[in-house]
C-alpha cells in the first residue's frame, strides 16, 4: 500500500472537504484515515490515503492538490508516508 499524508490549511470556507474529497475520488485516491478541525476561523485537515489506485505520479497529485488549494485560498501539502515517518521520529 502507498500511503501519503495530506494537510490542508488555511481560513475557513464552505466546501473545503468537498472540493478536496471530489479530487481524491475522481483520482482513485482512498482515504484511510481523515481529521479535521476549526480553531477560530482556520481550517486544519490531516487525512491518510492509500494511492495504489492512481495512474497519475506522486507528483503530479501533489502539484494537482497544490493548485487547488490556492485557488481555495489553502495550503495543500503531501507527503509519502516513510518520508513523514522519518522526519517525525525521535
Amino acid at each position: 500500500m502507498k500511503k501519503t499524508i495530506i494537510t490542508v490549511v488555511g481560513k475557513d470556507t464552505v466546501g473545503i472537504i468537498a472540493k478536496v474529497c471530489t479530487y481524491l475520488a475522481e483520482n482513485g485516491i482512498n482515504i484511510l484515515d481523515i481529521s479535521q478541525t476549526i480553531v477560530q476561523d482556520y481550517f486544519t485537515m490531516m487525512m491518510i490515503v492509500d494511492m495504489n489506485g492512481v495512474a497519475k505520479s506522486f507528483g503530479d497529485v501533489a502539484d494537482e492538490l497544490e493548485e487547488l488549494g490556492k485557488g481555495m485560498g489553502l495550503v495543500i501539502k503531501c507527503q509519502k508516508e516513510e518520508i513523514f515517518d522519518q522526519m517525525h521520529r525521535i
